[in-house]
């Protein structure tokens, strides 16, 4: 015999499950904008049936259903896509700073512009050619210092905007990590909380939600490796350990470029910091203090004209020389003193050898025009030795210095040119920072379309569809009433058995 309650049992499953149902619903239509919230759904089952009572077995067919429960509520999440974007996201995170960085520097060296070293390199020629004209000019000597003042400051300024940026990459290495450390902490104690949860057979599905999110943002600062174990994730990248369980790993900056030396940091915003700060950076460093070291020092091979005075004596056919950079160019000329004196250094240091940070105009030259030499040639048939006047050899080939071939000095790492102009020098400096900066950029946006990709596919599984929330909504509130509907039916129902029944006459 059936219990006469039991179909108000049925209706109350029906009604607590419809009840899930909707709230779960509300709480993903809720969350549908919420970054890193996984959908999540409510996984039903039959109620174990019952036979009916008896001492031996019923001569009714089947079982007695019992309705609906649910079992849980879990998210829709695959770890596959997880990893896939964590990888991408890991690109997209090195390439994003390496482009960024070489933009920086294409605004450093800023060219092509009517400010940037090519012209000042192009006013410092084109000054020695005007002197050459007039070679005994106050204006024009007062005109070649100035221009070699400005190549001298551009030197300097350059250098100094390549230092300063490498101390923001270095300055952001250290900033990251401490990211690193805050996102680990949050972890940690997401782990803590989680693993007290399932402890009692809970499913923090929000919780779980928010640490994959963390990890992700993990995943753009370094590549990550992730390891689920019942006290929750083990994080790490490399060697390093970043989270494991409700302990959180503290990173240093020092620790991250340790990592990255090792090879296990490969990937990821720090990645990225270090890659262009000691390939990019100090590249172009070096090959700026190449180009300034070489204009002072590299050997160049002049041709001397015949009738110039060269060591003592007069020459009587033209005669090439081999000399150190405009440096020794400059020593073959002769100032206009009684007896003649040989010029000294055209350009000098500030401390050290030549730099682009410590290049600097001759002391003696900035405070006296006049120690510029423009004359190759003395004469003593006068009785005194004398610099002859209106001789513009040496500024003549000051000038030509501008299509002279330079041995450069070597750099550490070298941009294939080891003989040429100064004009030749920079500009494949220049060729090579734009071909690299557009590779950075064309790696930076595959990567952001892939991560885009990934996180669409993510969100083809994980993410929350309003149209068919509304209709689940739609389904579940027909469900409800239907239940509700049922429950009311049986009330009736056992009011009549109740108070009905027994009643003669009504």
């Amino acid at each position: 015999m059936r219990s006469t309650f039991h179909a108000i049992e049925v209706a109350k499953r029906s009604l607590f499950t419809e009840q899930a149902l909707l709230n779960t619903t509300g709480h993903n239509i809720a969350n549908a904008n919420t970054p890193g919230y996984s959908r999540q759904r409510v996984n039903l089952i039959e109620s174990r049936p019952i036979e009916a009572p008896g001492l031996m077995r019923s001569n009714t067919p089947g079982q007695l259903g019992m309705g609906v429960e649910f079992t849980s509520i879990t998210r829709i999440r695959e770890q596959f896509l997880d990893d896939q974007y964590r990888n991408a996201n890991r690109s997209l995170g090195s390439w994003s700073i390496q482009s960024d960085t070489l933009s920086k520097l294409e605004t450093i060296f800023n060219e092509p512009s009517d400010s940037g070293i090519r012209t000042v390199f192009d006013n410092f020629w084109t000054s020695w050619t005007d002197l050459a004209k007039d070679p005994e000019s106050v204006t024009g000597r007062k005109i070649v210092r100035e221009n070699a003042l400005a190549l001298v400051d551009a030197f300097n300024q350059t250098s100094k905007h390549l230092s300063d940026l490498s101390d923001d990459l270095t300055s952001n290495i250290a900033t990251k990590a401490d990211q690193i450390n805050s996102i680990s902490t949050s972890i940690a104690s997401l782990n803590d909380e989680i693993h007290r949860l399932e402890s009692i057979g809970d499913n923090p599905n929000d919780l779980y939600d928010q640490r994959d999110y963390l990890v992700d943002q993990l995943s753009q600062l370094v590549n990550v490796t992730v390891v689920k174990n019942p006290e929750g994730y083990t994080v790490s990248t490399g060697g390093l350990t970043l989270v494991d369980g409700n302990q959180a790993g503290t990173v240093t900056s020092a620790a991250l470029e340790s990592e990255f030396a090792a090879g296990g940091l490969n990937g990821g915003e720090v990645a990225g910091l270090i890659i262009s700060r000691d390939r990019y950076v100090k590249d172009y460093q070096d090959q700026l203090n190449a180009l300034a070291d070489t204009l002072v020092n590299g050997e160049i091979t002049v041709t001397i004209p015949a009738g110039s005075t060269y060591q003592g004596a007069t020459l009587s056919a033209d005669q090439q020389v081999t000399v150190k950079g405009i440096n020794g160019l400059h020593k073959l000329g002769y100032l206009f003193t009684n007896p003649p004196t040989l010029a000294g250094d055209f350009f000098t240091s500030s401390s050290g050898p030549i730099t682009a940070a410590s290049i600097q105009l001759n002391k003696a030259i900035a405070d006296d025009p006049m120690q510029i030499a423009t004359s190759m040639r003395t004469d003593a048939s006068g009785g005194t030795n004398e610099t002859v006047k209106g001789n513009n050899t040496l500024a003549n080939l000051m000038a030509g210095l501008k299509n002279t071939s330079f041995k450069f000095t070597a750099t550490s790492t070298g941009n294939g040119i080891t003989t040429g102009t100064i004009d030749d020098f920079y500009a494949s400096m220049l060729g090579q920072l734009g071909v690299q900066s557009q590779e950075a950029t064309r790696q930076a946006t595959n990567q952001q379309d892939i991560v885009s990709q990934v996180d669409s596919q993510r969100q083809s599984v994980s993410g929350v569809s309003l149209d068919e929330e509304m209709s689940d909504l739609i389904k579940y509130q027909h469900a409800y009433s239907a239940a509700a509907r049922f429950m009311t039916t049986i009330d009736e129902t056992l009011d009549r058995v109740i108070n009905g029944m027994g009643r003669v006459g009504l």
